[in-house]
């Protein structure tokens, strides 16, 4: 059979299909179930440096092709996750953590604090006051924030970027400027939906992040754009529920992927699409590097 394993962002990978940020990672416990369930990486819950409780209820809504979420980054603090983190690196496969802030000194304070395999800079979460795109959609604090963050720590830093811009290319050169390893796109699509009984907004903050099968067309084009451009690798992210879908996003440019509202079918998503991309490689006599940006290669 092909092989799976890779090396992206910096990372020895046994597979390219990777827990995503938020939906898991909140314990030790769960990321090293997604790691037995065949994910080749984990990422965890986005930690800050305080303790937040997140939005007022409903958090999470059901919508017509995928859900839309408005958690506001429930966190107990970086101060509070380090357990955590070992006991997900104990599974054997890389954990990446997941941080946010509201300035480069802030992400800076919690990257030297903290030890992961990697960090994912959560630069592109839509739904929380002064952090996540409120600071991700600038390419200058882009720089900064990844630039402060890897002089901050020795390990490889991704930064995922987010959708609700002009220009995601403008913010993937940015983070490529600042050194680095990999960028990750995409996150939620700023969105909302309306109670037409009463006439109010259903998710307690009023809006919130879509994300599942209906944001999976967008995150391929951000994947192409960037897969394309940039010198550095691009983890492709956003609707990914089959290893059809991985085959696509890997096509775009993508060098592995991450799963996450596709949990809802169980932790056998993992294997499942880790499987399917193998057979499918094998009926094609192809490797991943064969697979990887094929779609934009063919053009050239």
């Amino acid at each position: 059979m092909p092989s799976l394993s890779i090396h992206a962002g910096g990372l020895d990978l046994a597979n390219p299909v990777l827990l995503a940020a938020g939906i898991l990672g909140t314990t030790g416990a769960s990321l090293c179930r997604a790691a037995r369930a065949g994910a080749g990486g984990v990422v965890t819950k986005s930690v800050g440096s305080t303790p937040r409780e997140g939005h007022p209820g409903p958090c999470i809504v059901a919508v017509q092709g995928g859900l839309l979420n408005a958690m506001g980054l429930p966190n107990p603090s970086y101060r509070h996750f380090q357990e955590e983190i070992d006991a997900g690196r104990r599974s054997g496969v890389p954990v990446i953590a997941s941080i946010f802030g509201s300035s480069p000194a802030e992400f800076a304070q919690i990257a030297r604090a903290l030890q992961a395999d990697a960090f994912e800079l959560n630069l592109s979460c839509p739904h929380a006051e002064k952090y996540g795109s409120e600071l991700g959609r600038y390419p200058d604090m882009v720089e900064s924030v990844t630039g402060a963050v890897k002089a901050a720590a020795d390990v490889p830093v991704w930064v995922k970027l987010t959708p609700n811009t002009a220009d995601i290319l403008e913010l993937g050169l940015a983070a490529q400027r600042a050194g680095a390893s990999a960028v990750v796109a995409i996150n939620t699509l700023k969105a909302m939906a309306i109670d037409i009984e009463t006439g109010y907004p259903i998710l307690g903050n009023r809006f919130g992040g879509l994300s599942g099968p209906a944001i999976k067309p967008v995150a391929v084009r951000s994947v192409y754009d960037l897969a394309s451009q940039l010198e550095i690798p691009v983890i492709g992210v956003g609707g990914i529920s089959s290893w059809e879908d991985a085959v696509e996003m890997i096509m775009a440019g993508a060098k592995a992927v991450q799963v996450g509202t596709a949990l809802q079918e169980g932790y056998g998503i993992f294997e499942k699409i880790a499987l399917g991309l193998q057979n499918y490689l094998e009926r094609k006599s192809m490797t991943l590097e064969d697979l990887c940006g094929l779609a934009w290669r063919m053009q050239h």
